[in-house]
């Protein structure tokens, strides 16, 4: 017997669920502007009399807010490492190697799910009205075809009649242009390449990443010592002949336009020196008297005369170029990712090169040292989810944060076998704090730790157990060169409205009530605790919502 529920989005069915282990989801409020998810999941008791174990069952919207629905099908990948060993709490759904729900992948067989005995499948419903629809309680259906009989799933839609304000948070996740071109096997920077690009862009715009790797020179990230990833520098170098340099800016411009059409507001520019010590150039070829070849890289001291000549000339017809474009104030800049208290002496000399050049942009770097901080050595840190407790009572402002594959206890983070809730709770942390920025390091890497070798996404989630699955990226490539979303991305992105709804909620009725109600239901907001309950993390936005109709009225 078919048997089928309504549940939120941030529910993880497992194929082996049981439906009764779901939370069910009977109404729920929204803002005008704001888009919302949920599931349809189903599953089969089995009928003695059928031979087949399975059947399609077919799903269409219905209602007002059908024109404005897209349904996917939640599919399972697998994950050979949920968590590192032993580092692991309370708060993940489970631990063992296995199949675990994330890819949101087109409906198949003309827009139906497959209904399996003994297994949960879902549905995954995306409803944007653009803010189209006036506000108001809709009645939200979805028509389950089952061949022989037709049932009707529903909920309760409010609309309240206000929109998110415009998202301040500043959100990269980085983007990795050589993965696309491994992955699909084309031409870097060829039309075909500049298409993927521009879609895999496109979808991470869409999902609150505003700010945008941008390889000026190919990225010194995740490289082995001595090794080199695929050329994707957006800056032609030519060496002239009297040992001076000439820099060409048009795929930079056409990265530009690009991004603008996307939506990008910010450009963070690829780091100036080696990862994790700044001791070395990154890869940089150029154009010279004996022909193209990599110029610096691995075998380059950071704060040579050669290198140190190089990048100032880069960086003052970079800035100049920028500055004709009014793009300059959109640049945000790093000298060295991770640096720690090893590194100081290196990272200042590396950084005292380009410093007065830099006088006056961001300059930002993940650390999570705050004695090393405290040495003004790094004037904007990015530290760890699980690091940041000194520094918010320092009061670093602006107070940017990160998660990677080590923020796998207390902290939220979105590794595959984490809660939905607590991926989403984040957003509750950003505003109680009043975080400026968040960085990710991976949003499409398809590599192995150190990238010696490329993987596949949807049969490697942890990079050749480099990392927890869930960590290396949020997005799977689709064969027509397009990005397919993650469940973990769009309750990211859930959480970042969160955070823009309690914005525009304290605008109304101050910021003191609304972290009060909040506190109420969640204790003292911190970063070393989550909420991993989809009830709890629905009455928490459902408390903002009111908050803001409340104001509504209030206001007239």
């Amino acid at each position: 017997m078919l048997r089928y529920k309504l549940i939120p989005s941030l529910e993880k069915p497992f194929l082996d669920e049981s439906l009764n282990d779901l939370a069910e989801l009977k109404k729920i409020s929204v803002l005008r502007n704001e888009r919302l998810s949920l599931q349809l999941v189903v599953t089969d008791d089995g009928d003695p009399l059928r031979t087949s174990h399975r059947r399609f069952v077919g799903v269409k919207p219905e209602g007002v807010l059908a024109p404005y629905t897209v349904l996917r099908s939640l599919e399972s990948v697998p994950s050979a490492m949920p968590a590192y060993p032993g580092r692991s709490d309370a708060g993940y759904l489970r631990t063992t190697p296995g199949l675990y729900p994330d890819l949101l992948s087109p409906l198949q067989m003309r827009g139906s799910v497959a209904c399996v005995t003994g297994q949960v499948h879902s549905v995954w419903v995306e409803i944007d009205t653009h803010g189209e629809i006036p506000a108001g309680d809709y009645t939200f259906t979805l028509v389950i075809n089952d061949g022989g009989s037709i049932s009707r799933a529903s909920l309760s839609v409010e609309i309240i009649s206000a929109g998110l304000p415009e998202q301040e948070l500043r959100v990269t996740q980085w983007f990795h242009c050589d993965c696309l071109a491994t992955y699909y096997n084309v031409e870097i920077f060829s039309e075909r390449h500049w298409e993927i690009i521009e879609n895999f862009v496109r979808t991470a715009v869409k999902n609150g990443i505003n700010m945008l790797l941008t390889p000026v020179f190919t990225p010194p990230l995740d490289t082995y010592i001595g090794g080199e990833r695929p050329n994707v520098q957006l800056v032609g170098v030519t060496m002239t002949a009297d040992g001076g340099w000439e820099f060409d800016f048009s795929l930079l411009d056409r990265w530009i336009d690009m991004c603008d059409r996307c939506g990008v507001r910010y450009f963070e520019i690829s780091h100036l020196f080696t990862q994790w010590g700044a001791a070395h150039a990154p890869k940089i070829v150029a154009k010279t008297p004996d022909g193209v070849r990599r110029i610096f890289g691995w075998d380059t001291d950071a704060t040579g005369s050669e290198y140190t000549g190089f990048i100032r000339a880069f960086l003052g017809e970079f800035l100049a170029h920028m500055r004709s474009r009014g793009d300059d104030r959109r640049c945000w800049f790093h000298i060295s990712d991770e640096p720690n208290a090893a590194h100081l002496e290196q990272y200042l000399k590396a950084k005292e090169t380009v410093g007065d050049l830099l006088e006056g942009y961001p300059v930002m770097d993940a650390l999570s040292d705050y004695e090393f901080y405290k040495t003004g050595a790094v004037t904007m840190p990015i530290p760890a989810s699980n690091h940041i407790e000194p520094f918010i009572e320092g009061g670093v402002t602006p107070l940017w944060t990160y998660y990677c594959c080590g923020q796998g206890v207390g902290v939220s983070n979105r590794f595959l076998a984490m809660p939905g809730a607590r991926t989403r709770y984040i957003g509750v942390q950003f505003y109680k704090y009043n975080i400026f920025g968040f960085l990710q390091w991976g949003y499409n890497f398809y590599n192995n730790q150190g990238s010696y070798d490329p993987v596949n996404p949807y049969v490697d989630s942890t990079g050749n157990y480099f990392v927890p699955s869930g960590d290396a990226y949020s997005v799977y490539p689709a064969s027509d060169g397009t990005a397919l979303e993650s469940m973990r991305l769009v309750q990211f992105r859930e959480g970042i409205d969160d955070m823009r709804a309690m914005r525009l909620a304290e605008s109304l009725v101050g910021r003191e009530r609304v972290i009060s109600a909040i506190e109420e239901l969640t204790g003292e907001i911190v970063f070393s605790r989550c909420v991993c309950d989809s009830k709890k993390m629905l009455a928490i936005r459902e408390r903002v919502n009111r908050l803001i109709a409340d104001g509504i009225k209030a206001h007239g």
